[in-house]
């Protein structure tokens, strides 16, 4: 018959096994991480896009903005689309120095005037070339920049060559559903948001200091 103290040795026994495998598979999870660490040695500016379907994007963007203003760097903005809704990003990174540059017509679907819309996108893009040459800019967001391009506001190769011949070192981020095939090839990194629930689907207004 078993003991109470011969059934508590053997619990132990079991707990010290499952704790001794666990350790190994963690030092196998930190040996890969460690060697993907030692062979990411290179620095370089990064094309970051963000898009797809999902809501976060241009939140994504925005925070990786205010990291970058965090850690002392020059960051600059240009949006996109949403110009005329308040921006409770914009209200407080300008006040972090943040550099902003606003196309200010708000949605195609409430202007309905395609060349009003070119105009301003086209505005708006000749502030965003100023940036992607400066040097001292060390990130750049462009914000729902994919519309422009699918609505063949701004000229794809313009883009493409803005992009490519940017600084070295300064980070771009481009967000916007159904970005171009051609931004994604040349960009370093690609995130994909996809919608599982969507709280206006459910007749949930957007709210202030929430969604924007």
């Amino acid at each position: 018959m078993t003991t109470d103290n011969q059934k508590t040795e053997q619990t132990n026994t079991i707990d010290a096994t499952k704790a001794q495998r666990h350790k190994a598979r963690q030092q196998k999870v930190k040996q890969g991480v460690d060697a993907q660490i030692a062979a990411a040695q290179d620095e370089k500016g990064i094309l970051l896009v963000l898009t797809g379907n999902g809501k976060g994007k241009s939140t994504s963007g925005f925070g990786s903005v205010a990291r970058a203003v965090g850690h002392g760097h020059k960051a600059a903005v240009v949006q996109f689309i949403k110009g005329t809704w308040a921006c409770g990003e914009r209200n407080l990174l300008e006040g972090a120095g943040v550099e902003f540059h606003v196309m200010g017509t708000g949605f195609t679907w409430e202007t309905q005037d395609k060349e009003k819309d070119t105009q301003a996108a086209m505005e708006a893009w000749v502030e965003a070339e100023k940036l992607l040459k400066d040097e001292s800019i060390n990130m750049v967001l462009l914000d729902e920049l994919t519309y422009m391009v699918s609505y063949h506001y701004i000229e794809l190769e313009r883009v493409l060559t803005a992009l490519k011949n940017r600084p070295p070192m300064q980070h771009v981020i481009i967000t916007g559903r159904a970005c171009h095939r051609d931004i994604i090839e040349l960009a370093d990194t690609v995130s994909e948001v996809q919608p599982i629930k969507h709280a206006f689907n459910d007749g949930i207004k957007a709210q202030l200091g929430f969604d924007y």
